[in-house]
C-alpha cells in the first residue's frame, strides 16, 4: 500500500487487527493487570484483606520464574537453532523483517556461548534479544506485573469506592506521562476486574438491558476501530487520517500515536466486552479458550518457527537471482530469495499455523509444567516455613 495505491485485505481495518502487534502487547498488558488483581480484589471486599495480601506476596515472587525461565527456554532454542544454521535461509528471504531477525552464528563456541548469556541478561536491561527480537516487550511486561502487585498492597484496605477512584486517577496520570505500551492498559485491567466484582454495577447493567445490546456493542466496535490504527503512514487511507486527527484532540502532546491507539483500542475493546452477554459467551467456546491458554506459548514460538519453518517452506525453494553489475562495472550481491507462488502461500500459511498450535501445546503439556516445577522447588528453598501453608480464604 502506498498513498497512490490501494489497500490490501489485511490492510483494511478491523481485518489488520488479525495482525496488529501492538494491538496484541496492549491486550496482553491489560489482562495481565486482571487477571492479577481479580482473586486479591475478591478477598479484599469479602473482608479478607490479610489472605488478599500473602496471596498477592506469593504472587509477586512467582511472577519472575512463571515469567522468565520459559522466556530463558525459548531463547536457547533459538541460539541453538541460529548456532546449526536454521536462519541461513532467513537471512536471504525476500523479506526484510525476517532478515533484519535473524541473526549469524557466532564464530567460535566461547563466543556463542558468550552471545547467549549476554542476551539472556539484556532481555531483561534493555529489551533486546538478537535471537528472539519480538522478546523486548517482555520486560515491559513483567514491570506492568509488578506495578499491578505495588498497587493492589497499597489499595487493598482502601473502602471499594475510593479504590476505583484511585485507580481512575493513575489511569489518567499514566495517560498523560506518555506510559502507552503497559502503564494505562494495566490501570484498565485493575479496575475493570474491580469493576467485575461490583454487585451494584452489576445490578445496574442487568436492570438496563439496552446497555448491553447498544453501547457496548458499540463499545467493541470502536475498541476494534481504534486498534486498526497503522503503526506508520496514517495519511494513506482516510479511515486513519481521520483517526490521526482525532488523535490530537484526545491524546497528550509529542505522543506516538501508534502506541496510544491499539492501547485505547484494547481497553475500549475489553470495555464493551465485559458487559455483552453475547461477546462473553463467544469468547467462552471451547475453541476460543483453548487458544487463549496457548497465548504465552504461541507468544514465544511464533518468531522463530516463522524464521525457520515458514521461511523454509515459502523461500527455500526457491533460486537467488544471478549478481549483475553496478554502474561502474562491480560485481552487486545476488538479489533476495523470491518468495514462492502465490498457491503455496495460500496452502502454507493455514498450515503454518495449525503446525504452530501444534507446537504451542506441546510447550504448554511439557515445558510449562516444567518452569513452573522449578519455581516451586525455588519458593520451597527460600520461603519460611510459615508461609509455605495456605490459610483457608473467606470469601462467604
Amino acid at each position: 500500500m502506498s498513498d497512490k495505491l490501494p489497500p490490501t485485505l489485511l490492510q483494511l481495518p478491523f481485518i489488520r487487527c488479525l495482525v496488529m502487534g501492538r494491538a496484541s502487547v496492549a491486550i496482553f498488558a491489560l489482562v495481565t493487570g486482571y487477571v492479577n488483581s481479580l482473586g486479591p480484589l475478591e478477598r479484599s471486599r469479602a473482608g479478607n484483606a490479610d489472605a488478599a495480601l500473602s496471596g498477592v506476596a506469593k504472587s509477586a515472587f512467582r511472577r519472575f520464574g512463571r515469567f522468565m525461565i520459559p522466556a530463558v527456554v525459548a531463547t536457547v532454542i533459538s541460539w541453538l537453532g541460529c548456532q546449526f544454521g536454521a536462519y541461513d535461509i532467513a537471512r536471504v528471504a525476500d523479506s526484510q523483517w525476517i532478515r533484519d531477525t535473524s541473526p549469524e552464528p557466532s564464530t567460535s563456541f566461547a563466543g556463542a556461548v558468550y552471545d547467549l548469556f549476554k542476551n539472556l541478561g539484556t532481555t531483561w536491561i534493555d529489551g533486546y534479544n538478537t535471537y528472539d527480537r519480538i522478546q523486548w516487550t517482555l520486560t515491559y511486561l513483567l514491570k506492568g506485573s509488578m506495578m499491578t502487585y505495588l498497587s493492589l498492597f497499597a489499595l487493598v484496605y482502601v473502602k471499594p469506592r475510593w479504590r476505583m477512584l484511585i485507580l481512575a486517577g493513575m489511569f489518567y496520570f499514566k495517560w498523560k506521562s506518555g506510559d502507552a505500551l503497559v502503564g494505562f492498559n494495566i490501570f484498565c485491567g485493575i479496575f475493570l476486574a474491580e469493576v467485575s466484582v461490583d454487585g451494584d454495577i452489576a445490578s445496574f447493567v442487568a436492570a438496563h438491558p439496552y446497555f448491553q445490546a447498544v453501547i457496548s456493542a458499540i463499545l467493541i466496535f470502536l475498541g476494534l476501530f481504534f486498534c486498526s490504527y497503522p503503526e506508520e503512514n496514517p495519511e494513506w487511507a482516510r479511515w486513519s487520517t481521520k483517526l490521526l486527527h482525532f488523535g490530537y484532540w484526545i491524546f497528550p502532546t509529542e505522543v506516538e500515536f501508534g502506541r496510544y491507539y491499539p492501547g485505547l483500542g484494547a481497553d475500549v475493546l475489553a470495555t464493551g466486552v465485559m458487559f455483552n452477554a453475547t461477546a462473553k459467551k463467544f469468547l467462552s467456546l471451547r475453541f476460543l479458550c483453548w487458544m487463549g491458554k496457548l497465548s504465552w506459548p504461541v507468544y514465544l514460538l511464533h518468531a522463530p518457527l516463522i524464521r525457520t519453518v515458514l521461511t523454509w517452506v515459502l523461500f527455500g525453494a526457491s533460486v537467488r537471482p544471478p549478481q549483475g553489475k553496478d554502474q561502474n562495472g562491480n560485481d552487486m550481491p545476488p538479489g533476495w530469495l523470491p518468495m514462492a507462488n502465490r498457491w503455496v502461500v495460500l496452502f502454507a500459511i493455514p498450515l503454518f499455523y495449525v503446525f504452530l498450535y501444534r507446537v504451542a501445546g506441546l510447550w504448554a503439556s511439557y515445558v510449562d509444567p516444567w518452569c513452573t516445577n522449578i519455581t516451586q522447588r525455588f519458593e520451597d528453598l527460600v520461603f519460611r516455613d510459615d508461609a509455605k501453608v495456605e490459610k483457608p480464604l473467606l470469601l462467604s
